[in-house]
């Protein structure tokens, strides 16, 4: 039986998705989460075989707690599910160790699929996503700059999403338990290493790395 937690942050999604998987053989839904903090918790909690996630996500977004898990829990399986297929989103998803990557207007076949695929160690990219990444890497040599976003830790990187998604540091120190004084501290660091001044500088370069949508 392969264990499975799902996580979005859309309730009516989260639902419909249980009912997809309800009634499929060898597939058990363990648990659901509504944000990226959530789907961490509760995946070092339950131990699931594979994680089926949104991209964009409050607090923690999925490609963070994708990056967050595999370094935590290295042999949990990832798909995110999401409505962005563009070929950044995929090449980070990858790059962070996410297995499977579909879209969300898949068919509850290709879902059931790939949470068989991935659970067997192997990668499963719909076939248009997967061409779109053999085209890119065509197209383009991968470049050997060091990304500045790379360079923040693991907090200031969740401190950055917070503040990207509008929230105070009074409002950050209060999800992730932390002092007002220590969310200032992060937010100075991140901002000094990605070269930012203002929010507005924040939120330009959180969308252009995928970490926030226009959408959201």
């Amino acid at each position: 039986m392969i264990k499975v937690i799902l996580a979005d942050d859309h309730r009516v999604v989260l639902q419909g998705l249980c009912n997809l998987l309800e009634n499929e053989d060898g597939i058990e839904v363990i648990g659901q989460a509504s944000n990226g903090l959530e789907a961490i918790e509760l995946s070092e909690k339950l131990k699931p075989d594979v994680l089926v996630m949104d991209l964009m996500m409050p607090n923690v977004n999925g490609l963070e707690a994708a990056r967050l898990l595999k370094r935590r829990m290295p042999d949990i399986k990832i798909i995110i599910l999401s409505m962005h297929d563009s070929e950044p989103y995929i090449i980070q998803a990858l790059k962070y160790g996410v297995l499977g990557y579909i879209p969300k207007e898949s068919s509850a076949e290709e879902l059931v699929k790939a949470i068989h695929t991935v659970n067997n160690g192997k990668r499963y990219l719909s076939s248009v996503l997967s061409n779109l990444i053999i085209d890119s890497f065509i197209n383009r040599g991968e470049s050997g700059a060091l990304d500045p976003y790379d360079t923040l830790t693991e907090r200031e990187r969740l401190v950055f999403q917070m503040v990207a998604e509008g929230n105070s540091n009074a409002d950050v120190a209060e999800i992730v338990s932390i002092s007002q004084r220590t969310v200032e501290t992060h937010r100075a660091n991140m901002m000094r290493k990605l070269g930012l001044n203002t929010q507005t500088d924040v939120i330009r370069f959180a969308i252009k790395k995928g970490i926030i949508s226009l959408d959201g």
